[in-house]
């Protein structure tokens, strides 16, 4: 496998699969490649915009493997060290696409949030993107970029240690707000509206939700999921 862009699935045994509005997923090694080469040179061309959004996707491996239910201390030094890299090279690459040094951080960050991902499960942020997607058939690293920070802001209350290590690695004061800022800063779209959800497919994605769940830190509560999804269509701050 040789990657050419930020989103890691390359470090996981995770299949995806869409049929008829619904994205499920499994686990099978016969995915999993037995090398991955990281040629920061096949990444050069790679546009801006891309790079911001998958950059972003693999981060939210990163952000979860911190709350996951199966977390452990290997994954979550790992994880930090992913959010602290790509935070800091995805600025980088849209200001100077052709900077190589933020090219091989960013390339060394979804490395290791996406290895996060292949080891540990996943959360409500997980959910949410693979319902939206199957349903809407939404871009998917767009999606994961929007929904992210209104994601973290749900679980907040619950994890508030996962939340400081997110906060610590991107350098700012608040998880959800960081992820936030940080995706207006890549010039990213930050509204569900704007990537082609209807809004009244939101009262289909809270039911879709709660109807088959991921494991969550919080509980899932159905007015509140309703505001996540709400703010995500708007462009809310979360």
């Amino acid at each position: 496998m040789i990657p050419t862009t930020y989103a890691g699935s390359e470090m996981t045994p995770i299949l995806g699969e869409t049929k008829d509005g619904v994205k499920t997923t499994q686990r099978t090694l016969k995915v999993l490649p037995e090398v991955v080469i990281y040629d920061v040179d096949l990444t050069l061309g790679l546009p801006s915009a891309i790079a911001a959004t998958s950059g972003m996707n693999a981060m939210a491996h990163a952000v979860e493997a911190l709350y996951a239910r199966d977390r452990n201390p290997v994954t979550s030094l790992m994880a930090e060290e992913g959010i602290r890299s790509l935070a800091g090279a995805l600025p980088r690459i849209t200001e100077a696409t052709q900077d190589r040094t933020a090219r091989s951080d960013a390339l060394y960050g979804a490395w290791l949030c996406r290895t996060c991902l292949g080891t540990v499960g996943m959360a409500l942020h997980h959910k949410l993107c693979h319902v939206l997607g199957g349903a809407f058939n939404l871009p998917h690293a767009e999606t994961h970029t929007i929904v992210l920070p209104h994601a973290v802001a749900y679980n907040a209350p619950a994890v508030p240690d996962a939340m400081k290590r997110i906060a610590r690695a991107m350098g700012v004061a608040d998880a959800a707000q960081g992820l936030f800022e940080l995706t207006g800063r890549l010039g990213a779209k930050q509204a569900l509206r704007d990537i082609g959800m209807p809004e009244d497919g939101i009262e289909h994605a809270v039911k879709a939700t709660l109807a088959a769940p991921y494991w969550n830190p919080r509980p899932l509560e159905e007015a509140a999921l309703r505001d996540l999804l709400t703010g995500a269509w708007n462009d809310d701050l979360p």
